[in-house]
């Protein structure tokens, strides 16, 4: 029988919860190189066609045939995400049927590529196939949004202003810190007055509405299977 979240019925337009883990629960993330290697494929598949920039210097590979990457940018948008040690979430919508599948793969593909080239090994990195679960409601899109970005306090820490800070996850474009083109965030601010808090008592932004929730956020009721 298949495992929960992995049989994908994909809607088009619809909106989704993809996520993985290292084979094993191993990192899949050793260092800063790493994470900015991940971050360089999303940004190169999810922008409008352009120049490849710097191959070498972001990922310590030099291409067999360097070519521009064929970019997904009219199949996929990238909501939200936040890349963790061992697994990673990100909040997409879907424009066409196949966007989640052809960015998966070539995500997979080209980061598996580089990892194991980097650190000499074979085999499989990620543990099986990406889960995928539907959004049903407004709601639960919203919460998605804040449990993405609440993601780093699980690292073992509860300084909540460190896990805010974290540099591997889309909060800082939520709260104006930061614009990275290539990840939509109007739509889950759309349902906010403004971006970040104004006051001490503020219901009414993003940023309330995320960093409120820390004393409610139970570590152990997560999404991901672990």
């Amino acid at each position: 029988m298949p495992r929960r979240n992995s049989l994908k019925i994909y809607v088009e337009g619809g909106y989704y919860h993809l996520y993985n883990r290292g084979v094993e629960k191993k990192n899949i993330f050793l260092d800063d190189r790493d994470y900015k290697v991940f971050l360089y494929f999303l940004k190169q598949y999810l922008s409008p066609p352009a120049p490849m920039g710097n191959f070498l210097a972001t990922t310590g590979v030099t291409p067999v045939r360097p070519r521009p990457i064929k970019t997904l940018h009219d199949l996929v948008d990238l909501l939200a995400y936040c890349l963790m040690p061992n697994h990673f979430h990100l909040l997409v919508r879907q424009k066409t049927r196949d966007g989640i599948t052809k960015l998966m793969n070539r995500i997979g593909t080209n980061y598996v590529m580089y990892f194991n080239k980097r650190y000499e090994r074979v085999g499989h990195l990620f543990q099986g196939v990406y889960k995928a679960v539907l959004v049903k409601s407004d709601e639960q899109l919203l919460h998605l949004s804040r449990y993405i970005h609440l993601n780093p306090l699980k690292l073992g820490t509860r300084n909540f202003e460190k896990s805010i800070d974290y540099p591997y996850s889309s909060y800082e474009d939520y709260l104006g810190k930061r614009e990275t083109k290539w990840i939509k965030t109007e739509e889950i601010l759309s349902y906010f007055k403004t971006r970040r808090r104004t006051g001490p008592v503020d219901y009414l932004s993003y940023q309330s509405f995320v960093e409120n929730y820390k004393d409610e956020f139970d570590l152990t009721n997560i999404i991901l299977e672990e």
